[in-house]
């Protein structure tokens, strides 16, 4: 009788712990995340703000006997945005754990990625920049594909390194892959993704607790090196004086700097408060180069007005508290570093994009994320938010379970000190 009743007992343990096993696996918070719905939102009306007005800048230039209809732009930018409102939903659903698993192999697959456009006969050139790849009729740009990839690795790397293994030749080699990559992406030209994936860079640093002097020391490191390639190349500088110059004649008017600056200018000040009303631009009738793509926020001002161009502002902003709240807001150190990576990629890209137009920052060649043209863009900047909401949902769900004490296989617990850096440079930053 004793033993049965101790069988029966362990039967009946195990039967409960597979339950509750199963009740986990299965287990989803009863509540929206924390931020969540304010980011999918922001995103969801940016996507559109940006159909309807690459439908408005390119109706007219669509139209030029070729192409033969005003849609086919904006048809192609819709099936974009359907990819990656695809992707963004995939991306949210899958497993953090895959990702995980996946960081070092998406990053190799990456750079062989990024390596493609340097093959002759593989490679395209399009406004100087040979980070164009075209393959029969499809055409893609693998920097604006690297940068979801390059956000899950640094959320990962970074989240694996501690203070005893903080030695700079061990950090230098952690980061050897982004190294590698912004060098791939300079020899093609493109002077503005890479500083993009530098801030993107620094934003990861920041946050996982690296010690001050490596932040100091790579922040110097990229400032010196941008400042020799803008001075080394006489279209850059000429994009540099530009800038300065307003629109008195120079060398630059004969590259077009003056031209494309003053007429983004041009759009801003005639949309006035309101703007000249949808389809009404007058400046997307070839005068302003580039209008639905990294222009669009000037067709933005002309056609909708300050109104517009607050309206674009604001959202962006709801973008930065969403990712604040629903990722950097988490105790899970891994959750905060790709938070903040995609913080500075998106916000980021969109305060370039915004200071080259009125020009406060020189033509650096950047689109404004989610609303200009591009569907290598749209399809990766949708799948950086769903990777966001996939990791802030798993680190709600362990919040909210009771802690599990770790075994043999589980990875090596961080560093009090580099949480606690960590979280208050977060804390400073959101304040």
């Amino acid at each position: 009788m004793v033993g049965r009743e101790s069988s029966m007992g362990s039967a009946h343990t195990e039967s409960t712990m597979k339950t509750r096993f199963l009740r986990g696996m299965l287990w989803r918070p009863p509540r929206l995340l924390p931020g969540t719905t304010m980011l999918v939102a922001a995103c969801l009306c940016l996507v559109g703000l940006g159909l309807l007005m690459v439908l408005s800048a390119t109706s007219i230039t669509s139209y030029d006997g070729s192409r033969a209809s005003s849609f086919s732009v904006f048809a192609r930018q819709a099936v974009f945005a359907v990819a990656g409102l695809t992707m963004m939903v995939l991306a949210g659903l899958t497993p953090v754990r895959v990702w995980e698993r996946c960081a070092w192999p998406l990053m190799g697959a990456g750079l062989l990625l990024l390596t493609l456009p340097l093959v002759p006969g593989l490679g395209t050139t399009v406004n100087g920049s040979t980070n164009w790849l075209r393959i029969g009729g499809l055409q893609a740009q693998p920097s604006e594909l690297f940068k979801p990839i390059l956000a899950v690795w640094f959320a990962v790397a970074l989240t694996r390194l501690t203070s005893q293994r903080y030695r700079p030749r061990t950090l230098l080699l952690t980061l050897s892959p982004v190294i590698v990559a912004a060098g791939l992406i300079l020899i093609g030209g493109d002077l503005g993704t890479t500083l993009v994936l530098m801030l993107m860079g620094l934003a990861a640093l920041f946050v996982s607790g690296v010690p001050k002097r490596y932040f100091v020391i790579a922040f110097g490191v990229i400032s010196v090196g941008v400042t020799l390639l803008v001075v080394s190349s006489p279209y850059r500088m000429a994009r540099v004086r530009a800038m300065f110059a307003g629109d008195s004649q120079s060398e630059a008017e004969a590259l077009g700097q003056h031209w494309q600056s003053n007429h983004g200018l041009f759009a801003l000040a005639s949309g006035g408060w309101t703007g000249v009303g949808l389809g009404a631009s007058r400046e997307k009738w070839f005068w302003l180069a580039e209008a639905h793509n990294d222009y669009i926020f000037a067709i933005v001002g002309e056609e909708i007005g300050l109104i517009g161009t607050l309206a674009v502002v604001a959202l962006f902003g709801l973008i930065a508290v969403g990712l604040i709240r629903a990722s950097l807001m988490s105790r899970n150190r891994r959750t905060k570093i790709l938070g903040a990576t995609v913080l500075a990629w998106i916000v980021g890209q969109a305060l370039i994009n915004m200071g080259v137009v009125t020009t406060l920052l020189p033509v650096i060649g950047v689109p404004l994320p989610l609303v200009s043209y591009g569907g290598s863009s749209l399809v990766a900047t949708l799948t950086g938010v769903g990777i966001v909401l996939a990791f802030a949902r798993d680190s709600e769900r362990n919040a909210a379970r009771p802690p599990v004490p770790p075994g043999p296989d589980s990875p090596p617990e961080t560093d009090e000190n580099d949480q606690s850096r960590g979280e208050s440079r977060v804390s400073r930053a959101s304040t």
